[in-house]
């Protein structure tokens, strides 16, 4: 158990950094979900409307440090080939 006043207040900081980070994920996963329900409707234009508002998210996460750099680029690769594919 913590038992300097710097590790109980880590852990309190780490308890606040976890939820404002878990909401960060959850709404670039939010963003992400509305590009591939768009994909499984078939609507290209909606689907490319998803990928644009998507795509900045996805760069806001990796600024904040929620999410790795190739890993945001890869997702937003996979999303922008399928969409791409539509045709």
């Amino acid at each position: 158990m913590a038992n300097t006043p710097q590790a109980k207040k880590r852990i309190r900081r780490n308890a606040r950094r976890t939820e404002i980070n878990g909401a960060r994920v959850s709404r670039i996963r939010t963003f992400i979900k509305a590009v591939e329900s768009a994909l499984l409707a078939g609507d290209k234009g909606a689907a490319s409307e998803a990928l644009k508002a998507a795509q900045p998210e996805l760069a806001r996460g990796v600024a904040r440090g929620v999410l790795h750099k190739n890993t945001a680029s890869r997702k937003f690769s996979r999303l922008t080939k399928r969409v791409s594919s539509l045709g």
